[in-house]
């Protein structure tokens, strides 16, 4: 009996221990620099906001917050590299819905429970883009000239996989639009919309805000239920009579079992660099909204986008998961 009741005060004791070591790992978070892997190229929409975002972290972390750009397979070698990577708050991952997309075309193997949320950061709103040539003067005429000429429209779409790529293809199909596809990696959509070798892209805002400026393209429609800052007076594929939506939002997640207590500092500095004045100033710059939500509601946000958009996929043909 005496011995029963040594062992349990061992247990006990050790338990503690273990306890008092995750405490103190955390007070200690960030002892080095935060690795910040982001899912496309430098440039990028992702990336301008991702740097944006780093820079306001690592003021509140009091350490930096480095990005590494790990583009491809539609954010799947960017969430791998991310999963290869000890839960410990070392290496996080500007996530986004492409993570179910990426999983629902089968690029890669998990889907979003293999993270531990931490924070929603953005809304985007992505928009389709022609040629400031081009004969249409909003969706409603691309529409009819679609259905006039099926196939005739073809559709620059950018990283196979991707939310702007999974946006393009539903939103023609959702009105029965025929187009032609033509896939490009993500650094070329524009370039090539801009020579005249597509008609239309499905892009996010920042990607096209300097053409657009420079008067060489022009927005006929944004995909989402509100206008887009950058491009106000351009009416929304709902104002427009259409139903589709494809709003994206964009935030921060880790590797399950990554400390609660380490989570949590990641919240609050991102919490603090989000709601900041320069974050909000660098969005009406950059074409993104500042949406913070804390990691349980933001995990309820991913599991809800999540059930759309396999649903979606299924119906369209491209689920392969």
């Amino acid at each position: 009996m005496m011995f029963k009741q040594i062992l349990t005060v061992s247990a006990s004791t050790l338990a503690f221990s273990f306890g008092m070591a995750g405490a103190v790992h955390a007070q200690d978070y960030p002892s080095r620099p935060v690795e910040m892997t982001v899912l496309f190229p430098a440039g990028s929409s992702a990336d301008v906001v991702a740097r944006s975002l780093a820079d306001g972290m690592s003021k509140h972390l009091g350490k930096p917050v480095v990005i590494l750009n790990k583009p491809g397979a539609g954010g799947a070698i960017g969430y791998k590299h991310v999963l290869a990577q000890k839960p410990d708050g070392y290496s996080i991952v500007f996530n986004s819905n492409s993570i179910s997309t990426a999983y629902y075309t089968g690029l890669m193997p998990v889907d979003y429970k293999a993270f531990d949320p931490v924070a929603r950061v953005t809304v985007e709103l992505p928009v389709i883009a022609v040629r400031s040539s081009a004969p249409w003067k909003d969706l409603r005429d691309m529409a009819a000239h679609g259905k006039q000429k099926p196939g005739d429209i073809k559709v620059g779409n950018s990283g196979t996989g991707s939310h702007t790529h999974m946006s393009a293809v539903a939103f023609f199909a959702e009105e029965s639009i025929a187009v032609n596809h033509v896939p490009f990696a993500a650094a070329q959509v524009v370039t090539s919309l801009l020579g005249g070798h597509i008609d239309a892209v499905v892009q996010l805002p920042g990607a096209l805000a300097p053409h657009v400026k420079a008067g060489t393209l022009k927005i006929l429609g944004t995909l989402a239920t509100t206008r887009e800052p950058i491009f106000p007076s351009v009416p929304t594929s709902i104002e427009q009579g259409f139903k589709f939506q494809a709003e994206l939002w964009r935030g921060i997640a880790v590797p399950k079992g990554t400390p609660p207590a380490v989570v949590a500092k990641l919240e609050d500095a991102i919490r603090k660099a989000v709601t900041s004045v320069e974050f909000k100033a660098q969005g009406e710059v950059s074409g993104f909204l500042p949406a913070f939500q804390p990691a349980k509601e933001f995990g309820a946000t991913v599991a809800a986008e999540d059930a759309v958009i396999g649903t979606l996929m299924a119906k369209l043909g491209l689920k392969t998961n």
